[in-house]
């Protein structure tokens, strides 16, 4: 799926040389809005793999101080994590389904990517606040 939006964003944009002299905070034409919504996306997913990290040692540690019959966090958290991306995943291709062969389309996609996965973030950050 990764591949494929990278693809998909790269095509609409012209190539990697277009996107070196885009402004986000001025943005002109809907390349650079799909440019700076494609961003926005991966910042929060280099964050969210930082987060999911940390939320796996924390429940590997919380495995470690239970009884072998009691554990099973981290295996809940990566099976919720999987079902979470696939959910994003479709969610994201639903609500910019609509917009389909349009410019709109690279844009509505990621930005719904980078709002889900924020929010990702945000709970796996209070996941493991909450547990120390």
């Amino acid at each position: 799926m990764r591949r494929f939006l990278g693809l998909l964003v790269a095509v609409c944009l012209g190539g990697p040389g277009s996107a070196q002299d885009v402004d986000c905070d001025n943005q002109l034409t809907q390349q650079d809005m799909n440019q700076c919504a494609e961003w926005d996306w991966q910042a929060a997913d280099e964050e969210l793999n930082g987060a999911y990290q940390e939320a796996v040692a924390w429940m590997r540690e919380t495995d470690a101080g239970l009884a072998r019959g009691d554990r099973g966090a981290e295996e809940a958290l990566r099976a919720g994590q999987r079902a979470w991306v696939e959910f994003r995943d479709n969610a994201c291709l639903a609500e910019a389904w609509p917009f389909t062969g349009g410019s709109i389309q690279p844009m509505v996609q990621m930005g719904c990517m980078a709002r889900l996965t924020w929010a990702r973030v945000g709970d796996l950050y209070i996941l493991t606040d909450q547990a120390r």
